[in-house]
């Protein structure tokens, strides 16, 4: 490899190697006031009505629109507000009811002023997120979540990086840590992320699975060359054989077809080719789960079933790959 390749490689490597060392920094300072500081601020989130007003200037502010997000799709309501449109109106978005956490490394921001004096006039309470507790913003703030004072991943100690990488994972424990304070379920996550691969992955079977005049079901004496007409018309490669109460004992897939072939075939029974306790699915299960079932067994199609056993839908691949679930 060139010269100029290394060294190159060799920058980026140092950046990682310095921003790795701060993290190690960032969780050794949770076995001092930091661990305390975020269990409390923890409970303050949990216990506001309100929401959580998320501010910062420069990178702070970028990292404070991400940790806003992460928050609001996690259960947490929350909002950022820029500290310089804050004076000029957005101060009006705070209530008394919110908490208002704020992100600056230094703690001295100039912009900041308006949005801490207003939380000192209207008892709002203010969670501070900062490298230096004894700074404006940890003076005024209910609490500090002071950040060990690690080296920045800059050559020269000036653009913000290892700081901010602490910033952000901070930001991303406090909804995690609120998220588990919560209950808050892979159900609560669908209900917010409905579009893309994250809203397919979080739909439930009962959402995709075909049903009613759809289901492919016959009785079990049914003659297999009934059942292929059956088979043909439901175009979903499988037949479920259900006994006279209604539950499933059985399937017929194409494989079974294969595995069978003999002069007369057609002349048989379903029950004498099907293969029996086929793996099923209940409705309440996630579409994903119905994925892994259905590749792990190398299988296309699976019958979702109540509590009976009854089959109330049928699940195939190209159902989960239609809606994006891969």
């Amino acid at each position: 490899m060139d010269t100029l390749p290394i060294a190159r490689l060799n920058s980026a490597r140092r950046a990682l190697e310095t921003e790795i060392q701060g993290m190690g920094d960032l969780i050794a300072a949770l076995a001092g006031d930091l661990g305390g500081a975020i269990a409390e601020a923890v409970g303050m989130i949990a216990a506001s009505k309100g929401r959580v007003i998320v501010s910062g200037m420069g990178k702070s502010g970028h990292v404070g629109r991400k940790i806003a997000s992460t928050l609001a799709s996690t259960g947490t309501p929350a909002m950022f507000v820029h500290p310089a449109e804050a004076s000029h109106g957005d101060l009006g978005m705070i209530t008394a009811q919110d908490v208002v956490m704020v992100l600056s490394n230094s703690g001295e921001s100039a912009e900041l002023s308006a949005i801490l004096n207003y939380t000192r006039r209207f008892s709002v309470s203010l969670i501070a997120v900062t490298a230096r507790a004894d700074s404006a913003l940890g003076k005024a703030a209910d609490i500090v979540l002071e950040l060990p004072q690690a080296r920045e991943a800059c050559p020269n100690g000036l653009a913000p990086t290892t700081s901010t990488l602490l910033q952000l994972a901070l930001g991303d424990a406090l909804a995690i840590a609120l998220l588990e304070e919560k209950g808050f379920t892979a159900k609560n996550f669908q209900e917010f992320h409905p579009g893309g691969k994250l809203g397919a992955q979080l739909k439930h079977v009962s959402d995709v699975m075909r049903k009613g005049q759809a289901l492919p079901l016959a009785a079990p004496d049914l003659k297999m060359s009934e059942a292929l007409v059956i088979m043909t018309e439901k175009s979903c490669g499988c037949l479920g054989l259900v006994d006279p109460r209604g539950k499933l004992i059985g399937i017929l897939t194409d494989g079974d077809l294969r595995r069978h072939m003999r002069h007369d075939l057609l002349n048989l029974q379903v029950g004498e080719v099907m293969t029996k306790t086929p793996k099923t699915i209940l409705p309440e299960a996630l579409a994903s789960e119905a994925l892994e079932i259905l590749n792990s067994a190398s299988i296309t199609s699976i019958f979702v079933i109540n509590d009976g056993h009854k089959p109330v839908g049928l699940i195939h691949i190209h159902d989960l790959l239609r809606i994006g679930v891969s």
